[in-house]
This record gives structure tokens, C-alpha cells and sequence, in this order.
């Protein structure tokens, strides 16, 4: 079984000394961000060579991968999903864009999302209805958030900013560091495309947004400006 050989894999080359480097990194203490998640300790690009091996994993046994507790098991499964979204044809990429949303609870970490959700639910929604997005902007599960704003990254990428600006503006006060960070990533990404569009957004809203926010959205401002903004004279 695929399962067990894979599993058995991970076990094999984890390395307990970068393990509890990433249970730190990771924020998994009791009360933080990713309590509760494990870790064997297994570099990315390492996780990214055993997805290819086990390219071809079904959907049930992703599954399972998904719902461990061992962080190295839910990412592997997201890069084989995103490999088979990738390559599938619309049938089975519609089928594996509401698996991955069934399952979106179980993407519970900022890279579990940053690399998965771009290119599945980013592509996928892409020429299609994005209010399940607005939805997850709501929602009261941080990753479900994130992965609101990190999908619009695709849209970026193909010159369509009004979602990730719309989405900006429901997080906007949201509690959360991680979501700062997020919001204003894309709000840069949406200046290096276009930077009047990041400037009118920015000149309405600036001055209650997050700091952390405001910083990653003006980072590649000309100095004097990014410092007008900085110090609220815009």
C-alpha cells in the first residue's frame, strides 16, 4: 500500500534536530498559532522529491495524509495535489478543488496554505464565481482566511486586482499577525503590477490598518514616499 510506503519514508529521513527547529519556527507552544502540530523534521525540498514519488496517490489515502498530525504529511499530500491539479483535466481538477475546500480546516498553517492554495484554488477560481472567497474572508478559521487572500495571488499574476482588494478590505482589522503579513504581501504584489491602483487603495485605508501590514504593502515604494506613508503624511 502507497500509504504505508510513504509514511515509512517520512519516518526514515526525518531529522529530530531540525524538527524542534521548526516546532519553534512553526509557533507550535500551547496557545499559539500551530499548537499542536508535529514535526519530524524534513527540509521542503526533500518533502517536494517524495510527493513525485508518490505522484499518484489517491484521494483517500491523501486523506489520510491530510488529517495526521505530523506537519510533513499534510504539506507532501498538498504538493501531490497541486502536481495531479496541475495535470488533470477540468473533471478531475473540479473534483480535486472541493476536495481541497472539504478539507480546508486541515490545511492549518501559513505554508501549508501559501503553497497549495495559489495553485489550486487561485487557478480554479480564476474565470470563475469567487464569493466562496468572501465567505472564507469571514470566517472565524484563521487558515480559511488566509487562504482567501493567498488565492487571489493567481488573479494578480493575470492582471485582476479587484479581489484581492476587496478581500484586503474585509481583513483589514482582522487579529491576527499572520493575516497582516498575508493582506499586505499581496497588497505589494498588486503595486508591482500596478502601482496607482496599490496608492488609491492605500491612501484611504492607511492610517488604520495594520502596521505589519502597511510595511509588506509599501515595501517597494520609493523611499520618500513609503516614509510619507510610514509617518502618516501621505
Amino acid at each position: 500500500m502507497k500509504l504505508a510506503e510513504i509514511r515509512s519514508e517520512i519516518k526514515k529521513l526525518g531529522n529530530a534536530d531540525h524538527a524542534k527547529i521548526m516546532q519553534r519556527f512553526f509557533k507550535t507552544g500551547k496557545g499559539e498559532y500551530g499548537e499542536g502540530d508535529v514535526f519530524v523534521g524534513i527540509k521542503v525540498p526533500v518533502q517536494r522529491q517524495i510527493a513525485k514519488q508518490f505522484r499518484d496517490l489517491r484521494l483517500n489515502e491523501i486523506q489520510q495524509l491530510l488529517n495526521s498530525n505530523i506537519h510533513e504529511e499534510r504539506l507532501i499530500s498538498l504538493f501531490i495535489l497541486v502536481d495531479q491539479y496541475q495535470k488533470s483535466d477540468e473533471i478531475r481538477k473540479e473534483k480535486i478543488y472541493s476536495f481541497y475546500m472539504k478539507n480546508s480546516k486541515r490545511i492549518n498553517n501559513w505554508d501549508l496554505v501559501d503553497l497549495s492554495a495559489p495553485k489550486i484554488v487561485g487557478d480554479h477560481l480564476l474565470n470563475r464565481d469567487k464569493k466562496i472567497l468572501f465567505k472564507f474572508s469571514r470566517s472565524s478559521n484563521l487558515w480559511e482566511r488566509r487562504i482567501a487572500i493567498l488565492a487571489t495571488y493567481t488573479f494578480i499574476k493575470n492582471g485582476s486586482f479587484e479581489p484581492t482588494l476587496q478581500i484586503s478590505n474585509i481583513l483589514l482589522n482582522d487579529n491576527y499577525d499572520l493575516i497582516h503579513k498575508a493582506v499586505g504581501w499581496m497588497l505589494r504584489e498588486v503595486g508591482k503590477k500596478d502601482i496607482k491602483t496599490l496608492d488609491n487603495f492605500l491612501k484611504e485605508r492607511y492610517k488604520k490598518m495594520p502596521r505589519t501590514m502597511l510595511r509588506y504593502a509599501i515595501e517597494k515604494f520609493p523611499e520618500v514616499k513609503r516614509k510619507k506613508y510610514l509617518n502618516g503624511l501621505i
